[in-house]
């Protein structure tokens, strides 16, 4: 349990590893900083107010650090997001957050790994909503990685088809994932 006395020796013993958790999320050394600085003011907040003792500090940081990196990251975004570049939807087509994607730098946490498997649900079931010609187009060109020329002679169409196809196939799956892609982005 945290209390005034051994706060001095919390900080010191989380320091380095909170500070190379963040640090390998945050690439300036000044945010990396300000955002430990701030995980520390927020137990120290929180030792003198709360009326519920922090009983698994480990965590309690850990979370902490994580929440001002992700406000970290919306900060930037929100700096970096251009005024224009939408397409027709609304979208930002080169827009990946990087909760989408594993990072080989960057260990998975069980919240992006319960996003992703929530994600890939959320994929399947609206790529079972679509027509089997427009399913098919788009799983072989998209996740199968294969070329239209190649899908199109196999399916004994012509090339305009398949992609008009995999068009249709993409606009559903806009539409139909919009809310989860908002949600995300804010999250």
């Amino acid at each position: 349990m945290v209390n005034r006395e051994n706060l001095g020796k919390l900080i010191a013993a989380y320091r380095p590893q909170l500070q190379s958790f963040i640090r390998k999320r945050i690439s300036n050394a000044e945010d990396t900083e300000d955002i430990l600085q701030d995980v520390f003011y927020q137990l120290v907040r929180t030792v003198d107010t709360a009326m519920n003792p922090i009983e698994q500090v480990s965590a309690w940081l850990y979370r902490v650090a994580w929440n001002a990196i992700i406000n970290t990251w919306k900060k930037r975004r929100e700096e970096e997001l251009p005024a224009f570049g939408y397409d027709e939807e609304g979208f930002l087509p080169e827009e990946r957050p990087e909760i989408f994607f594993c990072n080989a730098g960057q260990p998975a946490t069980p919240e992006t790994e319960y996003l992703r498997s929530l994600i890939r649900q959320e994929i399947a079931l609206a790529l079972s909503e679509l027509p089997a010609e427009q399913r098919e187009a788009f799983e072989l060109m998209e996740l199968d990685g294969l070329p239209a020329k190649e899908i199109a002679e196999s399916m004994g169409i012509g090339v305009n088809t398949l992609l008009s196809r995999k068009h249709y196939a993409v606009v559903h799956l806009r539409k139909r994932l919009r809310e989860l892609y908002s949600d995300i982005l804010d999250y």
